[in-house]
């Protein structure tokens, strides 16, 4: 199983989400130590598996459901680009995972870029308040 595939099937436990304690250890089995998350609306780049982890597992909370989907897909031998869309509260909301992979696949690397700037602001609000939650 490539690291490609073990994301795709962390996305897919979240849409059965029967237990959360399982998901989340894969999502965190999947995340390097030292990997590095760059969010749209975060100017530095946050380090580490635990920050890491916290953003993903909100994005998750956030733009997860019904609505999400990922419906473009660009690879490379280290990693891949896989646009997404969904809806919020009325608002499209599209963008791109950009995600790179170690020898051992995994995530040595996750940056994500959202538009329009309706959403980003829309992202930026939630994305504070679940991580507040947290």
């Amino acid at each position: 199983m490539t690291g490609l595939d073990s994301w795709y099937g962390y996305m897919k436990s979240q849409d059965r989400a029967e237990d959360c304690a399982e998901a989340g250890a894969a999502l965190w089995d999947l995340l390097h130590p030292d990997v590095v998350f760059e969010s749209p609306v975060v100017h530095t780049p946050q380090r580490g598996r635990d920050i890491t982890f916290k953003y993903l597992s909100s994005a998750e909370k956030v733009l997860g459901g019904p609505a999400f989907s990922y419906v473009g897909e660009w690879k490379s031998a280290s990693g891949a680009v896989l646009e997404f869309k969904t809806q919020i509260d009325g608002i499209e909301i599209n963008g791109v995972d950009i995600i790179t992979f170690d020898n051992d696949g995994r995530i040595t690397h996750f940056k994500v870029m959202v538009r329009p700037l309706k959403a980003i602001n829309m992202l930026h609000r939630l994305m504070a308040e679940q991580l507040a939650a947290q």
